[in-house]
């Protein structure tokens, strides 16, 4: 009966780790971690003592889904949680797998109980490029115990994986490896001479192991690729070969991009972090992020109107030009493109992080949403109603207005302009920064000309 599922489906070499295809697969496969003490980084996970190391090294196993960027360990690490387990390995990819593939790894852990006892893990990479019905597919098996599912994604499994799946799976966050870690990586490759690139005895400074390591950019896979091009393109002489600073600068030439998916975390992260660089009045921090956002590929007109938003919700009216500023730069960059575009927002960036910061309008704005939505349809007053027609005029419409030009100060103290069921309210409170200093002042005048007006008409009635 195991015969007729596809032989080619799952990876079922047991953890994988000692395999012939992985001793003459590419450099990263080879030198996967065979122990837990072999594996790098994550020490929030795997340190001694660490919960998540005890369960595995106690053989004990639950559902759960490893989250973090890409070259993190997720996928060795879960060999290794399935080889202290004793379980089979499956895996799948959900890019190129559906729910025919789930089920026939059902019926192979099936099999493998009946015969065996044991437990199947069964591992899905990039588990987040599942839809609702496939995620679905997994949930009886992984309630009843025929699946321990491991779910490896680098998106927030918050949005990307279903809710009745995250409650029956524990989320580990893994993190981008370090400099130091990568060098780790860098250095364990160079020096073993069984798995590594040792066995044809490349010499590397530590200078340029520091280089590839910050050109990996915290992913392991990508220093290793790396490391293997160079090691091939290395000149042997007198029984050794050497990567030197040129031949590794030919190699990095191009291939060293920094971490930016257009629609994934790593974008709404970096744009987070430069919106409230420039509300926290940071302009180099807004400068960095800004320069990280545009070498990770980000269409610079979505920053340009992420620097219009922030003009009118953290600038406002405490200085009306930082909007006109925003939106220059937008028009510079549609008319220019790059680099003078880019140049344009950086200015913008700069501007607007500097200029004084004011949420009163933005909380002013969310204020009379919420009256518009919850009083109902009140009707205009009669007195501001426009008039055009003799009709409109024989109902009284505008009749009463008081015409604010002809007014003492060019204002109209006293006059109402919300509807008549309505308390008058106050949504805008000017801060005591930039323009709006000026502002406020400008209307504590106008409403004690109002309360005079009041008191001046109260006592005449």
């Amino acid at each position: 009966m195991a015969n007729r599922l596809n032989p080619d489906l799952f990876d079922q070499a047991g953890n994988g780790l000692d395999s012939d295809a992985a001793r003459d697969g590419p450099l990263a496969d080879r030198m996967r971690p065979r122990t837990l003490d072999e594996f790098v980084g994550q020490g929030h996970l795997l340190g001694e003592g660490k919960p998540l190391r005890r369960l595995i090294e106690a053989g004990k196993v639950h559902s759960m889904i490893f989250w973090g960027p890409p070259g993190t360990g997720k996928t060795t690490l879960a060999r290794l949680i399935a080889r202290h387990a004793e379980a089979q390995f499956l895996t799948l990819s959900a890019v190129l797998s559906g729910v025919k593939d789930i089920r026939a790894a059902v019926e192979q852990a099936k099999l493998h109980r009946q015969a065996s006892g044991g437990d199947t893990i069964l591992f899905v990479d990039e588990v987040h490029r599942f839809n609702k019905a496939q995620q679905d597919a997994f949930l009886p098996h992984v309630e009843d115990g025929t699946l321990i599912f491991i779910g490896a994604t680098t998106e927030n499994p918050s949005f990307e994986v279903i809710g009745a799946l995250l409650s029956r799976a524990r989320v580990y966050v893994l993190k981008a490896l370090t400099r130091d870690d990568i060098s780790v990586v860098i250095r364990r490759a160079l020096g073993d001479a069984e798995r590594g690139v040792g066995r044809g005895r490349i010499v590397m400074s530590d200078a340029l192991v520091a280089m590839l390591a910050d050109a990996a950019d915290g992913d392991a896979r990508r220093a290793l690729n790396l490391l293997e091009v160079a090691a091939a393109l290395a000149e042997e002489r007198e029984g050794e070969a050497e990567i030197d600073e040129a031949l590794l600068a030919m190699v990095l030439a191009g291939g060293a991009a920094r971490r930016f998916d257009k629609g994934g975390d790593s974008f709404y992260d970096q744009i987070s972090a430069l919106h409230k660089a420039i509300r926290g009045s940071a302009p180099d921090a807004g400068l960095y992020w800004l320069a990280r956002m545009l070498d990770g590929g980000c269409d610079p007109l979505y920053i340009a109107r992420r620097l219009v938003r922030a003009a009118s919700e953290d600038i406002g009216t405490a200085d009306p030009r930082a909007l006109t500023t925003a939106l220059d730069a937008w028009d510079v960059q549609v008319r220019l493109g790059s680099p003078e575009g880019e140049l344009a927002l950086a200015q913008a960036v700069v501007y607007l992080a500097c200029a004084p910061k004011s949420n009163a309008v933005y909380k002013a704005f969310g204020a009379a949403t919420a009256d518009a939505k919850s009083e109902g349809s009140l009707e205009v007053p009669v007195h501001l109603r426009n008039a055009p027609t003799g009709l409109m005029e024989k109902l009284g419409h505008g009749r009463h207005y008081r015409y604010a030009h002809d007014e003492p100060e060019g204002y109209a103290a006293g006059e109402r302009y919300f509807p008549d069921q309505m308390d008058e309210r106050r949504y805008y409170s000017p801060s005591d920064r930039g323009l709006e200093a000026r502002i406020a002042e400008r209307l504590a005048h106008l409403r004690a000309l109002d309360r005079a007006y009041r008191k001046d008409h109260d006592e005449e009635k």
